[in-house]
This record gives structure tokens, C-alpha cells and sequence, in this order.
């Protein structure tokens, strides 16, 4: 007897700001994300003649810095015109465990080959750690046309309380007035204390990924899904670009 051939249907897809991505598995979410960024890399190096990218830190984003380095796939990747920025620091030592330039250090930046002056850590330490950091991204920034001068794509992740960055809910960097990073501390921010890009800066950006995998976030999508929230109680809803896209990249365990 024939058996009909079977079509698995599409995993269901909440509803959340911009365009939305689901994938069986971390592994397949991890696998799309890495060739959409490296096609963008080649897309802005013909068009800019380089690429700014700016990382996360945090479990889901590592597993996709790993991935750029051993896959195949990922070996047209242009790092000898990519700046790497770091979208959020906390205020520790560079040698401190819970640094996050640390590990993207680590992973990317000792082993792609691109040249030193194009690494952009967080001075976290610093009093003047996110006026510093300002300044580069302007100095970096400001020899594009008008209208370019601004980051390629970045990289973000969204905690449980529905924070993105070191923008937590509540905490005084909500309201940037303008600035493109600040540090963020007080009660409202998990210590320690932190150094992060504002949505100002964020929001500028050509694309934005934001990657949520596992269980642990389905509650979280199905709030933001349902609507209603400011972006003062689930940052995440502050991202908002003006003329880019966001995406996000779900596994089929974060969906509600």
C-alpha cells in the first residue's frame, strides 16, 4: 500500500514585533542566524567597506560566536573588515568571569584573524566608561555616508523579567534622552552595575536579532504576544528600530 506523503507543518509563530522565526532546535536557530549575519557582512563590506556588528553576552548568544568560527559555511565571513562592539558590559575586570568581553574575546576575536583595532571592548571600569564608549562608536561611525553611519547588525538576547541589554525594567537607562550608551545601576539593575547601548543607539540599527531559546522564555514570548505592556515593565518592547528590521529567533520549546 502507498503512503500518502506527509508535509510537517509549520511551527506556529506568536505574534510579536517585527518578524519572527521559529526552529525545531537551539542548533537550527543558531544555524539560520549565523548565515543570515554572514550574508549581511558581505552585503555591507561591497556597500560600506566594512561591517559593524555588535554582540551580546549571555548562555544563547555564545553557542552562535562558536558557531561562526568551526562551521564551514561561515568561512566567507569578511573579519578583516568587521569591527566587533559589545552591546553591554558588566562593571567588572576583563579577567572577571561574568565578563562578557572575556568570553567573546575568547571565542572570536583571538581566533578570526581580524586586526586588533578592530575589537571594541567596554572600559567598564571607568568613570567614564559609557561617555568613552560613545565617542568610539561616533569616531567609528562618522566616516559613512549620512544615513549609514550607524551599526549593521546586532546581536541581542532577552532575560526572564523581559530585560534586553542592561536595560532592565524600571531602571534609570530607560530614559537615554539621546545618549547611545549609559550606565545603567541602582535597584532596578542586577548587580553589578552595568554599561549598556540605549535604545537610542540600538533602535538606529540596520537589523536587530533577538535570539530566545528554551523553555525558560515561553512565558516571557507569550506576555509580550498578548500585548499591553510598556516597555518601562518588559524592555524588550523598547526596541523599536527606525528604519531597520528586528527578527526574532525562537526554537520551538520558547513558544507558547
Amino acid at each position: 500500500m502507498t503512503v500518502p506523503y506527509q508535509v510537517e507543518p509549520e511551527p506556529a509563530k506568536p505574534s510579536l514585533p517585527g518578524s519572527v522565526v521559529v526552529k525545531p532546535s537551539p542548533e537550527e536557530v543558531i544555524d539560520a542566524v549565523a548565515g543570515e549575519i554572514v550574508a549581511h557582512a558581505i552585503d555591507a563590506v561591497r556597500r560600506h567597506g566594512d561591517f559593524h556588528l555588535a554582540l551580546s553576552g549571555g548562555s544563547t548568544p555564545f553557542p552562535l560566536y562558536r558557531h561562526l568560527m568551526i562551521d564551514p559555511d561561515c568561512r566567507a565571513f569578511p573579519w578583516s573588515r568587521t569591527h566587533i562592539w559589545i552591546v553591554d558590559e558588566r562593571r567588572v575586570p576583563f579577567d572577571h568571569e561574568k565578563s562578557n568581553w572575556r568570553q567573546i574575546d575568547e571565542i572570536l576575536v583571538q581566533h578570526s584573524g581580524m586586526p586588533a583595532e578592530h575589537a571594541h571592548p567596554m572600559l567598564a571600569m571607568r568613570d567614564d566608561a559609557d561617555t568613552a564608549y560613545e565617542q568610539q562608536l561616533k569616531d567609528a561611525l562618522r566616516w559613512r555616508d549620512k544615513g549609514h553611519d550607524r551599526l549593521d547588525y546586532v546581536i541581542l538576547g532577552m532575560g526572564d523579567d523581559g530585560h534586553t541589554a542592561s536595560l532592565f525594567p524600571h531602571s534609570p537607562a530607560l530614559r537615554d534622552n539621546g545618549r547611545w550608551v549609559l550606565i545603567n545601576s541602582g535597584p532596578k539593575v542586577t548587580p553589578p552595575d552595568r554599561v549598556t547601548m540605549t535604545y537610542t543607539l540600538l533602535n538606529s540599527a540596520k537589523h536587530l536579532a533577538v535570539l530566545c531559546v528554551g523553555e525558560k522564555k515561553k512565558t516571557m514570548i507569550a506576555r509580550i504576544a498578548a500585548g499591553g505592556h510598556a516597555h518601562e515593565d518588559l524592555p524588550i518592547l523598547g526596541i523599536k528600530p527606525a528604519s531597520g528590521t528586528l527578527r526574532w529567533y525562537l526554537d520551538q520549546a520558547a513558544c507558547p
